[in-house]
């Protein structure tokens, strides 16, 4: 049995699937490039039967992203793996997941089948799959209410079938650390076939027992972790991938396992997704919350400056996050950026060098100082966003107590906007506030009508010339949207924000028109 834990990131599919958390097919590939550079052994880059678009950005991150599998998830079914073979088919390390249900309760009201007929829909699942890759990997859905003996059958015929990769998921979140690892320990040694095979832990976080729970099952024998950045998923969620990782580096002396992740990308990483989907990061969150690595306490803050591991049992470093905030200003150059992006865990084209050299120099003349989180918002907008269609060009907002304007005046935005397409428009708008003002104006002048379901504005560094970072999510027609904008001016930083998530339905149309296809209601897959 190897030494090594391989690392199978779901961010892309059970993560980005969970309410409030989806991603546009740029945002995936983005995101599935931070995930290659972080060294992750399989990327499950989404479901693709599930829509077109999912389809797509499976197909595209199977295209571009080299160094790592990348995996599509199907339902034991003909369309679903033959879309997902289609979809991984570009990729020089492809893989396809294929699943069923396997517990009483999904065989009786689920499933309506079987124990013989769920064996034969295995069976026949991984034979076409392999039609594609002979990297098959197979998931035994609700395995762990599934009955031992039987799962120990369906186990041994999906070997014999040609599945390299057995998953044992945990779909509820129901298990405990010791009863996991028992489990495994009984598959990997009492299976027929079970040397020829990796067995795979895939823990919800229900019970909040899901990174204890996959530790658990490697104990147990398994050697491949299914988790996702920040512990996205269903529900309560997936098992954290920063959080494994480096439990398994930090205690190594306990495991005597390793990964492949190189954990100084993880801080990056796990920002990047926190701006595409608009989910801050909780500050108390192990690994990569703000107060991961911060001490406040007299006792704590004697005994850091005495000698850090006094209590700390690891570097931020570890993680890439910089102990030096190095400060710049607006007389640093391209190369100063260039270094400290890097610095940060962000590889800039020259492209993009330029893009955010314009934008920092805006910002520097603006600020004294340019702090760490004023350059990561810059990247993370570099990162994320998308150009146009439409740009603000100027706004105005005016707003103050009744007591000054005698009641009669209302907070007041005046704003222009222009398009890719040469239009220009502008508008004067009141309302019962200033941000309800700009957001009216911008609705009339695109010709949108968003409901708006939440709004967060944030400081993301201190001082009265801060960083602002605004996120929005609206709903239209069912569907949702995630908007971010960044500005020294927090009103200008929500319009950004309210304008980003225009463009991304504007750019969404546009490509399906120029597909002739309709989109379809996704398809959600658990297990």
């Amino acid at each position: 049995m190897t030494n090594n834990v391989k690392i199978f990131d779901t961010t892309l599919r059970d993560g980005e699937q969970a309410p409030g958390f989806s991603m546009d097919g740029g945002q995936k590939l983005r995101m599935a490039r931070a995930l290659a550079d972080l060294g992750v052994d399989i990327i499950e880059a989404g479901f693709a039967v599930a829509s077109p678009g999912d389809f797509e950005a499976v197909q595209t991150i199977a295209r571009e992203i080299t160094g790592t599998t990348i995996c599509s998830l199907a339902r034991c079914n003909t369309g679903d793996i033959r879309a997902a073979g289609e979809a991984i088919s570009p990729a020089k390390d492809a893989r396809v997941h294929v699943f069923i249900a396997t517990s009483p309760l999904h065989r009786q009201y689920k499933l309506k089948m079987s124990k013989d007929q769920v064996i034969e829909k295995a069976i026949a699942g991984i034979t076409l799959a392999l039609e594609y890759t002979d990297n098959v990997e197979f998931s035994c859905e609700d395995a762990i209410r599934t009955e031992r003996d039987y799962l120990k059958t369906v186990v041994e015929h999906a070997i014999a079938a040609g599945a390299t990769t057995i998953n044992i998921p945990d779909t509820v979140g129901y298990t405990t650390p010791e009863e996991i690892t028992d489990l495994f320990r009984f598959l990997t040694t009492e299976v027929d076939g079970a040397a020829g095979a990796v067995f795979s832990a895939h823990c919800h976080d229900d019970l909040g027992l899901a990174v204890a729970n996959s530790l658990a099952a490697v104990r147990g024998g398994a050697r491949q972790i299914e988790c996702a950045l920040n512990g996205i998923g269903e529900r309560a969620g997936n098992c954290a991938l920063e959080e494994v990782a480096m439990a398994l580096r930090t205690r190594a002396d306990f495991y005597n396992l390793g990964t492949n992740i190189n954990t100084s990308k993880i801080y990056m990483a796990s920002k990047m997704l926190a701006s595409i989907t608009g989910n801050p990061v909780s500050r108390n969150k192990a690994i990569v919350g703000a107060n991961a690595f911060a001490h406040e306490s007299g006792i704590h803050q004697h005994g850091m400056l005495a000698n850090r591991e006094t209590y700390e049992i690891m570097k931020p470093e570890d993680i890439g996050l910089e102990a030096d905030n190095l400060v710049l200003g607006k007389h640093s150059g391209r190369a100063a950026l260039k270094h400290r992006a890097e610095k940060l865990g962000f590889t800039l084209s020259d492209n993009q060098l330029q893009s955010v050299f314009v934008d920092f120099k805006t910002l520097a003349d603006k600020k004294k100082e340019v702090f760490d989180a004023d350059i990561e918002a810059l990247l993370l907008g570099e990162a994320i966003g998308a150009a146009g269609p439409w740009e603000i060009d100027s706004l105005y907002v005016s707003a103050g107590s009744d007591s000054f304007s005698g009641g009669n005046n209302q907070p007041e935005a005046t704003i222009r906007l222009s398009h890719e397409d040469g239009r220009k428009r502008s508008m004067v708008k009141c309302a019962g506030g200033p941000v309800n003002a700009v957001l009216l104006a911008i609705n009339e002048l695109t010709g949108h009508d968003l409901h708006l379901d939440s709004f967060n504005a944030r400081s993301v560094t201190e001082g009265e010339d801060a960083m602002a970072e605004a996120d929005i999510r609206v709903s239209k027609d069912g569907e949702s949207f995630h908007g971010r904008g960044t500005s020294t001016d927090t009103i200008l930083a929500t319009a950004r924000a309210y304008l980003d998530v225009i463009n991304r339905i504007e750019r969404r149309v546009k490509r399906t028109q120029n597909k002739n296809g309709k989109i379809q209601q996704p398809i959600a897959a658990q297990h």
